[in-house]
């Protein structure tokens, strides 16, 4: 009987309106055998989003089952709202011999790293808080009070960046699509080998250019723009 596959698992969080949803849309098209988990939540469709597409909607009380049910990799209350990763998408893609990627708030990666410690997780951000208020009003989604809400939340969230192995800056579209391909094809490259190809040398190259220790520097200016760097970050 052949070893059960072991999916890499990628976590990528950010805080709302940084470009993730973006992002992990032309990643899905660049990278094969990656799987995406649609998360669970309660709170009820925005624009055009789709049940099973952005994510699956459902009512405060099957969510509340699926907790009892322990269905449930990790889950987080956000603004009032359930969200939630099912287990059976780390199953499928065992099965599949996919890698998956999961798009989570800090609360849930935070979950998820004391449940599966080897997974990969990237934190992206926006390049200061002026750009992100003006990606919130731009999309025309939410009302002044949520948008309001949406930046001290971000504060919050940003402060957690040394949490994850790797931060992406999202400033330029393009420069962070290829960062982000090059983060998840570096860590399927062996451990025990150094790159081979010229491509593989670039690939690691890339990603280790984003790696936690490499970008603290671009990452104070950032912090700076949301009121400052919190204690933890200052030493």
């Amino acid at each position: 009987m052949s070893p059960t596959y072991r999916p890499l698992i990628y976590i990528i969080s950010a805080p709302s309106g940084s470009g993730k949803s973006t992002l992990v849309n032309e990643l899905l098209k660049l990278v094969p055998d990656l799987d995406f988990s649609i998360s669970y939540t309660t709170r009820a469709p925005r624009g055009s989003e789709q049940h099973g597409k952005q994510y699956h909607f459902v009512p405060r009380a099957e969510f509340e089952q699926m907790i009892g049910d322990d269905e449930f990799l990790e889950h987080a209350n956000v603004f009032g709202n359930y969200y939630g990763t099912a287990r059976r998408f780390l199953r499928e893609a065992e099965e599949k011999k996919h890698d998956l990627l999961l798009d989570i708030d800090v609360q849930g990666a935070a979950q998820m790293k004391r449940k599966l410690p080897d997974a990969v997780s990237i934190f992206v951000l926006p390049p200061d808080r002026k750009t992100l208020e003006w990606r919130l009003r731009k999309r025309s989604e939410d009302a002044e009070d949520v948008i309001a809400r949406r930046l001290v939340t971000a504060s919050r969230e940003i402060e957690n960046y040394d949490k994850y192995d790797y931060i992406l800056i999202n400033d330029d579209l393009e420069e962070s699509i290829e960062s982000l391909q090059a983060i998840v094809l570096s860590e399927r490259l062996p451990r025990s080998r150094a790159p081979q190809s010229a491509g593989e040398k670039k690939i690691v190259e890339l990603a280790d250019r984003q790696r936690l220790a490499n970008i603290r520097d671009r990452v104070r200016p950032i912090l700076d723009s949301f009121g400052g760097l919190p204690p933890s970050a200052r030493s």
